[in-house]
């Protein structure tokens, strides 16, 4: 590479760092006349990078929104950074990239990397293993994610089609709170105008979305995040669950995650329920879940090592017997070959 090429290159580095720089600091780090940095600046204009000049005293060059995206400019920790982002994204279903954009975006950056730094980065890709299953992705699409972005970022109303897990659904206008990534699915959360009360809509549901005119004044109290964990721990399912827990709040929420259950604490925040053997003066709190199916209800259960006492359903309390049976079984019972 020619060195007034390798300079143009490097005058483009500096100016994807942000901000405005001087012509007098630029000259500097390229170690070239001012005269020269204007005409590199005019190289780049001519490859359609959006540089801008800024006037008055404190005036230089910047870069601008433009048409397209200009040729960026990595060093070897951000090249790492960006690649990596991609894979754990992809991994952990977080990524806003439907399709194959993940995986081709990830290609365009390994295609245009000196050999010696592609030979590194993948040999970190090759070794690398996760721990964990590759989660469910469900990406929303970007020409949705856009425009419901901006209508939680302007407080403006947004409208859109969506399907519900059951087939159903319709057309939506709605004042979003804002979005929330959980479990490898993005939501969306906020006042559902024709329902009067507020909803939680799953992103790779939505079609369609558009942002209206008008505003609106989000209300005070949870944030998105708390509400949308709210929403699925209270969605409609087969079987309501409300058990009473020996333990604080925070105790019980340390092995029940805001997405499972609603953990309050009792009025007063002390006093066993009737039933419940007697410790003194012991807080209790009532713990809330919706399930499709109980059978892993209890073993969740069984896992706060805490006394707990069901007050509903019926059916909850034999299983509960039944898996304490077994446990006891097995504690009774000796090794093969014993």
């Amino acid at each position: 590479m020619s060195r007034p090429v390798s300079r143009v290159l490097t005058l483009l580095e500096l100016l994807q760092a942000g901000g405005v720089r001087t012509v007098a600091e630029l000259a500097d780090r390229l170690g070239v006349g001012e005269r020269t940095v204007r005409r590199y600046v005019d190289h780049l204009v001519d490859l359609d990078v959006p540089v801008e000049s800024v006037r008055g005293r404190y005036g230089g060059y910047r870069l601008a929104p433009g048409h397209r995206m200009p040729p960026l400019m990595l060093t070897d920790d951000e090249a790492l950074a960006v690649l990596l982002g991609l894979v754990a994204g992809r991994r952990t279903g977080i990524t806003a990239a439907a399709g194959t954009a993940g995986e081709t975006a990830a290609a365009k950056v390994r295609r245009v990397l000196p050999e010696r730094l592609r030979h590194r980065l993948d040999a970190v890709l090759d070794s690398l293993t996760f721990t964990t299953a590759p989660a469910e992705s469900a990406a929303p699409e970007a020409a949705v994610l856009l425009p419901v972005a901006d209508a939680v970022r302007h407080h403006r109303p947004v409208a859109f089609r969506y399907t519900g897990g059951r087939g159903g659904g319709g057309e939506r206008t709605v004042y979003p709170y804002g979005l929330v990534a959980h479990a490898g699915r993005w939501y969306v959360t906020g006042r559902d105008l024709a329902a009067g009360a507020e909803r939680t809509f799953r992103l790779d549901r939505v079609r369609g979305a558009r942002v209206l005119p008008g505003t609106f004044e989000p209300p005070p109290g949870p944030g998105p995040a708390e509400r949308v964990l709210t929403a699925l721990a209270t969605a409609p399912y087969r079987h309501a669950v409300t058990v009473r827990v020996r333990g604080t709040a925070e105790e019980i929420r340390t092995r029940l995650p805001a997405s499972v259950a609603i953990v309050a604490a009792e009025a007063g925040g002390r006093g066993a329920p009737a039933g419940a053997d007697r410790a003194g003066d012991e807080v209790w709190c009532r713990v809330e879940m919706r399930a499709e199916r109980l059978d892993w209800v209890p073993g969740v259960l069984a896992s706060l090592d805490r006394p707990f006492v069901v007050e509903r359903p019926d059916e909850l309390r034999g299983l509960v017997a039944d898996l304490a049976a077994r446990l006891l079984d097995a504690a009774r019972s000796a090794p093969p070959g014993g």
